[in-house]
Parts: structure tokens; C-alpha cells; sequence
């Protein structure tokens, strides 16, 4: 193993104990390998000593890692394992198993199962088919997954048996991260060490502090036999063609209404499901758009809601195809309808239990979260690009900004009462500050701060919202690791500078509230510009943030480009979250990425076109010059079909023009191999507008063709069906 893995499992991080109910709890964890499964298959010193790595961060003993994949081992088989897989996240954006039984030969050729401390700890698939960004070659295949032991082990189900998943890091040989769940646990030490640096400061120490994480998954549900009988879904995710119908979302009656029978069915299937494998779900309801729903967890340790939100898409997925669903977890399947997004709930806790985001109700506490606060916004002011670039994805280009989703410019929403009190602390006027909510006079003379004394604002990208900030513009399909490793990134950074501030007010003997508030307001002044509680969907906005100084990075190729500048990279290598050459790669990968979704679905709809629509459309054409021919034959006048096939004909030769012009922007297009900025500007600047205008033409025909005649499931099909 190389010596980078072996840093790696020595340093994990320590993570509070996975959250687990009674036995008696509707089954909740019982395909997971918890704290109670532990306790019921190891020997006593083994389980404390797994538990100490798990909760405190202390080393992993590898000498009990025999043991312990013993045990591992005989509770997957006691409940139907028969093979183990190293589960991983790749930067494809999807995770990965390449699963191995149990059963093995002994020397004397006796069958038997076994499951080796050595095969728990590190597992070598092979590596060179993977998105790399040129950090290796493709001949060099060696790989390296390493037990996450802070994650749980857990069971996915199948017809005939289980296999046991066992949550890994994903390593080059020469330790270069090729993986998510890397990063994100690098980031949370991060901010572990800066915010245990400031509350010893504040006389108000924590062991760990930990980044929580609440993420709320929308998504669609079509009919099985409408997404198959549509390619650009199958292929793409998404509808690049199709006439928006009568009725969309206007009317306003799906959001929070009666959930039809037969979804309920797949919900409480997901459900059950979930809880087996400890996902803590618990809200489920109607969106806004028909047939698009939420469902939504208790908060998690980051690392743990990320394991478990790639997860249950997976359930979702699964458990749609059984029941005659498809789950469309793009972030924009239809047009003229709300996209989805992962509204990602982040916050800070220490291991004794406090929020350090929650305002709670004494002046101290109030101090201190005024001061966390601060730090956020700072955060956000200085590498908002940062936030930008890491939802940045073809899917999400097509929901930020429209339909509440928020906006490409990243700001902050405070609501009115905490924006006055920061306001009030900035001047220096802490006392005169006056709440909604009963002013409790204390040493700072802060008011007490309802977590409830704002309201939310859905056209905002990090909103304060009571006890936390939701992170909006995260897209419905993509994994939130890296949206959470550039939070948590620069809010470690932003913290370590609330620290430096603080060491020298305390220098000079003053309380640590009072300095506390005094950073507060301070940091406040300094990047107010960031804060905004207004609509952000209107041309006011767009013209005030720019005077702002805040960056507007319209599209993936413009917003990715911030990986490749020295202030972002800088904080990402100066916080040993990435080497100079990880963060090129990744730039690489995902600008790749964005270069081939959009090249994919401009050829699925040109096959879409050329083998469907324009069928239809010349047998349409083709009914009405029969039509008008007959009329004309029996001498019946009738300028109105004339003009009505004239019409029609246009449309078919509207088609037939953007069709070619499709063809040849995605042919100029191509010729930018290998991936690069401009070939990924061409996409955005000639692809995109063609398909557009390609779709509009085809859309306008879908209007006016036979229902019968046309070939694909309509938006009323697969809305209102």
C-alpha cells in the first residue's frame, strides 16, 4: 500500500456514532452494519477500540481488522450476503462495486466463506477506466480503495442474496485522489481544526466540531412505458424536445397536494428501504411541477448524509423500475416546469451536541453564533465563485435561475432581523438593537435571535435559514461531495482568520464575548456586499450585484473556470485538500464532462428528428395535400387548407433547416478534441442555441400533427398520465 493510503486511514477523521434506533424502530439500520451490529459480532476490546476510530478520530488498528471483517462477515452472511464489494465514488459523478464472494477454496480444496481483515481495509479494482484528467494513463490501471471505517458497511439487496457494500476512498497508486469522498473528508478535519481554534478562544472548547448536512432530494416520476419510448430521456435524462401542454404547473395545485395512490406505494417502499440502510428520511410530499416530489432526511454527519444521498438515488432508481416508474433525478426533464435541485442543508456541531449556527437564546450564545455566522458570510463573499463552480454542470445550467431555483450569482440571504442586527453591531450599536422576538439584555446586550425570525427566500443561493444555511444551487442528479468540500474549504479558511482576529483583541484582556462581537461586526462590514434579501431573479439584481463585485457566471464552461484561478486553487492546496495538479485534473474532468452531455443529447436529438419527427411530419403533410387535393377535385374552394398546408410545409422546412445547422455547429464543435475551454465555449455558444432553435421548430409541428401520428410520449402523457 502506498504510503499516501496509509496517511489517509491513519488520519480519518473521527465522526459522532452513525445514528441508531432500538431494534424495535420499524427495522431502521438493519442493513447496516451500526454500532448495535458491532456490539452483538466482535469481542468487547475490538469493539471499543473500532468505536474509539469511529467517534474520537483516533488511529485504525489494523490488528484488529482480522476480527473485525470476521464479524463483518457473519452478519452479511446471517442475513444473506454472499459477496463483498469496496463501494466508492469516481469523479463520473456515479459510485462503484466490483463485487467478490465470499467463497473461497482451502488448501485441501474444502469450500469455505472468508472475509479477511487485509480484503476489508484495501481492495485494488483496476483504475485506468475512470476519469483521471490526465493524472495518469490509461495503460496504468493500478488503483487503491481504502476502508472508510466512520462510514458504515451495509447491504444491498437483491432477488436471490445481498451483497455487502463496504464505503471506501479511491486512490491512485501513487496516492493522487480519483475519487469524492476523499476531498470531502480532508475538508472536514479542516474545519474541525478552525473551529475547535475558535471556540478555545471563546472559553468554550469542543473535542471535534463536525459539518452536518441535511439534503433535501427532489425528483420525477414518469410511467415506465412513457421513458422508454422516449431516447432523449433514456440517454440524456432530460426531454430535448416537446410542445409544453395546456396545463403545466400554473394552477398551482400539485405543490403539498393529496399524493396519488400509486406513488404513496413507491414512497413507502423507498422508505422502508432507506430506514433498513440507516438512511434517516423523513419528509416526503408533492413539488411544484406534476408529477415531480421531494424527499428529504434528518440531518447527518456530511460524510454520512453524502454515502447515503448517492444511495438512496439508487434506491429511488430501483425501487421506480420495480413499480412501473421512472425516477428522472435531472435537474430540468422538462422545460416550462420547475427543475430540481438538492437544497443542501449545511451546519456545525460540536460532539457535545451545540449548533454553532443555531442563535439560541443567551447573549453569549448569541455572540458566539453572530461570529460563526460572520465567518459564513465572509466565506461566500471571498470564493462565491468557488460555490458557483462546484454546482456547475450541463444539467444545472438549465434550472439556475428560473422556477425557484436560485440564481448563477451567489449571495447571501440574512432576512431582515439578523441583517439588522449585524447591521447594528457593525456601527458599533449592539444595545439599540430591537428583535421581533423578546430582547434578552445580557452582558453584549444582544437581543435573543428566533432561529424563526427569518423568513426563507427561494431565489437565494445561501440562505439563512434558523439554524442553518441552505446551499440552493446544488442540482437534483449530482453528488454533493464537492459542493461541501468548497464550503467547508473556505469556511476553515474564513474561521482561521475570525481566530487571528480574535488572538489579538484577547491580547489586550478584553472578554471573549465582547471581542467575539466586535470580530462579528467587523468581519460583517467587510463583506456585507455579499448579503442580499431581495428577489433575485430580476434585472435590478444583476445590475446591483455587479456593482457589487460579485461575479456572474452564467453557464458551467464560465463557472469551471475558476478551478483554473491561482485565488481558488490556492485555498484548495493551501488547505492540503488537493495537490496543484488534483485541481487541474478535475477542471479537465468536469469540463469534459459538460463537452460530452451536451454533445450527447444534441445527437440523440438528431436521431430523435431525423428517425421520428420528421416521419411523422411528412405523413402529416403528406394526409393534407391528399386533403386539399380531394377538395380541390371536388371543386369545393377552400383557401384555408391551402393555407393551412402552406403553413405546415414551412414548419417541416424550418425543421429541415435547423436541423442542418445542428449538424454543423456539433461538427465544428467536435473538432475541439481534446477537451478544452473553447471547445466547451463552442458548445455553449453555437450547440446550445442550435438545439434550441432546432427544438422550437419541432415543437411548433408536434402542435399541429395528428396525436396519433406523433412518435414519441407527449409532455401530457408523461405529465398528466
Amino acid at each position: 500500500m502506498p504510503n499516501d493510503v496509509r496517511a489517509l486511514l491513519s488520519s480519518t477523521p473521527g465522526l459522532p456514532p452513525h445514528p441508531h434506533a432500538p431494534r424495535n424502530a420499524a427495522g431502521f439500520g438493519a442493513d447496516t452494519y451500526n454500532v448495535d451490529a458491532m456490539r452483538d459480532t466482535l469481542p468487547r476490546p475490538v469493539f471499543e477500540r473500532l468505536l474509539a476510530t469511529i467517534e474520537k478520530g483516533e488511529r485504525l488498528d489494523s490488528k484488529i481488522a482480522d476480527e473485525v471483517a470476521h464479524g463483518m462477515k457473519e452478519w452479511a452472511v446471517a442475513r444473506g450476503a454472499t459477496h463483498f464489494t469496496h463501494w466508492f465514488h469516481p469523479l463520473n459523478g456515479q459510485s462503484a462495486e466490483k463485487h467478490d464472494a465470499f467463497f473461497t477454496l482451502t488448501g485441501d480444496g474444502e469450500p469455505i466463506l472468508r472475509f479477511s481483515g487485509s480484503q476489508l481495509i484495501q481492495a485494488e479494482p483496476d483504475a485506468s477506466s475512470f476519469p483521471s484528467g490526465g493524472m495518469r494513463s490509461t495503460f496504468e490501471a493500478r488503483g487503491y480503495t481504502a476502508w472508510d471505517p466512520t462510514s458504515p458497511a451495509f447491504l444491498v439487496r437483491h432477488e436471490r442474496g445481498a451483497t455487502l457494500c463496504v464505503p471506501t476512498v479511491f486512490l491512485s497508486w501513487r496516492g493522487e485522489t480519483l475519487d469524492q469522498k476523499t476531498p470531502l473528508l480532508r475538508s472536514m478535519e479542516d474545519v474541525n481544526r478552525a473551529a475547535c481554534r475558535v471556540l478555545k478562544l471563546l472559553k468554550r472548547p469542543a473535542g471535534r466540531v463536525h459539518t452536518t448536512m441535511g439534503t433535501e432530494q427532489e425528483y420525477f416520476l414518469v410511467d415506465r412505458k412513457h421513458f422508454d419510448a422516449r431516447p432523449d430521456l433514456v440517454v440524456a435524462g432530460r426531454t430535448v424536445l416537446g410542445a409544453v401542454p395546456a396545463k403545466g404547473q400554473q394552477m398551482e395545485d400539485h405543490y403539498f397536494g393529496a399524493i396519488p395512490e400509486r406513488v404513496v406505494a413507491f414512497m413507502e417502499e423507498v422508505d422502508q428501504a432507506a430506514w433498513a440502510l440507516g438512511i434517516p428520511v423523513k419528509t416526503r410530499h408533492n413539488e411544484v411541477a406534476p408529477h415531480q416530489y421531494e424527499i428529504a432526511p434528518i440531518f447527518e454527519d456530511v460524510n454520512r448524509a453524502a454515502d447515503h444521498n448517492m444511495l438512496l438515488m439508487e434506491v429511488m432508481r430501483r425501487v421506480a423500475s420495480r413499480r412501473g416508474f421512472a425516477c428522472l433525478l435531472h435537474e430540468k426533464p422538462f422545460a416550462g416546469v420547475n427543475g430540481s435541485g438538492k437544497h443542501n442543508n449545511w451546519s456545525l456541531a460540536t460532539d457535545d451536541g451545540r449548533n454553532l449556527l443555531d442563535p439560541g437564546s443567551d447573549p453569549a450564545g448569541n455572540a458566539q453564533f453572530l461570529l460563526f455566522a460572520s465567518a459564513v458570510i465572509q466565506a461566500v463573499h471571498r470564493h462565491g465563485d468557488l460555490l458557483r463552480a462546484g454546482v456547475a454542470h450541463a444539467g444545472n445550467d438549465h434550472r439556475l435561475g428560473a422556477n425557484e431555483a436560485p440564481p448563477a450569482i451567489v449571495s447571501v440571504y440574512l432576512g431582515e432581523a439578523l441583517s439588522e442586527i449585524f447591521e447594528s453591531i457593525a456601527a458599533g450599536k449592539a444595545g439599540d438593537i430591537a428583535s421581533k422576538t423578546e430582547v434578552g439584555l445580557g452582558m453584549s446586550r444582544l437581543p435573543q435571535i428566533a432561529k424563526d425570525n427569518t423568513d426563507r427566500n427561494r431565489t437565494s443561493p445561501f440562505a439563512f435559514t434558523g439554524n442553518k444555511f441552505e446551499f440552493r444551487a446544488v442540482g437534483s442528479s449530482q453528488a454533493i461531495q464537492m459542493p461541501n468540500v468548497y464550503v467547508n474549504a473556505a469556511v476553515a479558511e474564513s474561521l482561521d482568520d475570525v481566530a487571528d482576529r480574535l488572538e489579538k483583541r484577547l491580547k489586550t484582556k478584553q472578554d471573549p464575548m465582547a471581542a467575539a462581537l466586535a470580530v462579528a461586526g467587523e468581519v460583517y462590514k467587510e463583506h456585507r456586499a455579499v448579503v442580499f434579501n431581495g428577489d433575485g431573479y430580476t434585472a435590478e439584481w444583476v445590475k446591483d450585484a455587479a456593482k457589487r463585485g460579485l461575479p456572474n457566471l452564467k453557464d458551467t464552461p464560465a463557472a469551471l473556470a475558476v478551478l483554473a484561478d491561482p485565488v481558488a486553487k490556492g485555498l484548495l492546496v493551501s488547505h492540503k485538500i488537493f495537490l496543484e495538479h488534483e485541481v487541474d485534473a478535475r477542471y479537465l474532468i468536469q469540463l469534459e464532462t459538460f463537452i460530452r452531455t451536451v454533445e450527447i443529447e444534441a445527437s440523440v436529438m438528431l436521431r430523435m428528428v431525423d428517425t421520428g419527427v420528421l416521419p411523422a411530419a411528412f405523413g402529416q403533410q403528406e394526409a393534407l395535400a391528399r386533403s386539399v387535393a380531394a377538395a380541390q377535385a371536388a371543386g369545393l374552394k377552400s383557401p384555408a387548407q391551402g393555407k393551412l398546408l402552406a403553413e405546415y410545409a414551412a414548419g417541416v422546412d424550418e425543421i429541415l433547416a435547423r436541423r442542418a445547422a445542428l449538424d454543423v455547429a456539433l461538427a465544428k464543435a467536435k473538432k475541439g478534441h481534446p477537451p478544452a475551454p473553447e471547445h466547451a465555449r463552442a458548445i455553449c455558444d453555437d450547440v446550445r442555441p442550435a438545439m434550441a432553435a432546432l427544438r422550437a421548430a419541432c415543437d411548433a409541428i408536434e402542435s399541429k400533427t395528428d396525436a396519433a401520428r406523433w412518435p414519441f410520449p407527449t409532455y401530457h402523457q408523461m405529465l398528466f398520465q
